[in-house]
């Protein structure tokens, strides 16, 4: 399975800042060696691919360091060169782990997931919607290649945090379903309306936590109807966990993942291919968080395995006929 990295630039960021930013080194060299794996750097995003989703004038704010003091404080991060060419990698990372994905099943970022950066400004640690970028890119190449009809996809953010961006981006878009699953009280306290919010109160455990999601995942596919979406951009946040800082929810790491194991075989059962992202994570104990997502992507690499297996078996099955 591919997996996407831009852990190289580190964000000079100020003593005490609450932004775990070691966390991405530690999940890749986690995973360094592990059988099954490819880890590969994250190409960077353009402009043009940029401007997808975003604002032209946002994104030379970003690029150029000419954010307002206010746009800066909203996003979080001190602008910096790094910090300019990190978001454009972590938007890279996601288009190649979805172009990848659309081939082979299953692919991964192993950071992304920056469901709150709008339009025209960045929010809570997202400079750029990887995801929203990256669908509107897979949906104009699936166009050009086949003058087919839009290609559909399904946004599964499981963060802790609402996807508003994401929300936000996609208003009116019914080629882009938009379903999130996170805590009632927590970030972002005006939420904007996705698709489907499913909305958790604070303490929720791994049996209310799952039956949820089994329910809001039965409305993404009775929506679809009798033909699933072509793309699934899987959010697998690290913050619903017990020992998370800033999620306010309880789930255990077995809960977290069964969570994870659930998107993974729904989506396959139906032919649809996952791009999977981190997404968040605050964990009072970094290895303990690291473990929580490195355990993310071995489900992931379960789901590749499956996928190439049936296809091996597909195109078997052709050749003796």
């Amino acid at each position: 399975m591919q997996a996407f990295y831009a852990d190289q630039f580190v964000l000079p960021l100020p003593e005490g800042h609450r932004f775990p930013m070691p966390k991405y080194a530690l999940l890749r060299e986690r995973l360094d060696g592990e059988p099954g794996i490819r880890l590969e750097a994250a190409p960077r995003a353009s402009d043009g691919e940029l401007a997808l989703a975003h604002e032209p004038r946002y994104i030379t704010a970003v690029a150029e360091g000419t954010l307002g003091a206010a746009e800066q404080r909203e996003i979080g991060f001190p602008w910096s060169e790094r910090m300019a060419e990190r978001a454009r990698r972590s938007v890279g990372a996601t288009i190649a782990a979805a172009r990848t994905a659309l081939r082979e099943g299953v692919a991964a970022n192993l950071a992304g997931g920056t469901h709150h950066a709008y339009a025209h400004k960045g929010s809570g640690y997202c400079v750029f919607n990887d995801v929203a970028v990256a669908a509107r890119l897979m949906q104009a190449e699936a166009h050009r290649r086949s003058r087919r009809p839009t290609l559909r996809v399904a946004v599964i953010d499981l963060d802790v945090h609402q996807g508003n961006g994401t929300a936000s981006i996609f208003r009116n878009d019914d080629t882009v379903f938009t379903l999130s699953l996170h805590g009632a009280r927590n970030f972002p306290f005006r939420k904007e309306a996705s698709d489907l919010d499913v909305e958790l109160p604070d303490g929720c455990t791994d049996e209310p936590y799952l039956k949820a999601l089994d329910g809001a995942l039965e409305a993404l596919w009775r929506h679809h109807g009798a033909t699933p979406p072509d793309l699934a951009f899987y959010l697998a946040g690290a913050d619903p966990h017990e020992n998370d800082r800033l999620g306010r929810l309880k789930l255990s790491a077995e809960g977290m993942a069964e969570r994870d194991r659930r998107v993974f075989d729904a989506c396959r059962e139906r032919g649809v291919p996952v791009a999977v992202s981190m997404a968040g994570g605050y964990g009072r104990d970094m290895a303990q968080m690291v473990e929580i997502q490195f355990r993310t992507l071995r489900l992931a690499l379960e789901s590749w395995r499956q996928w190439r297996a049936r296809n091996e078996a597909g195109n078997a099955g052709a050749a003796g006929r």
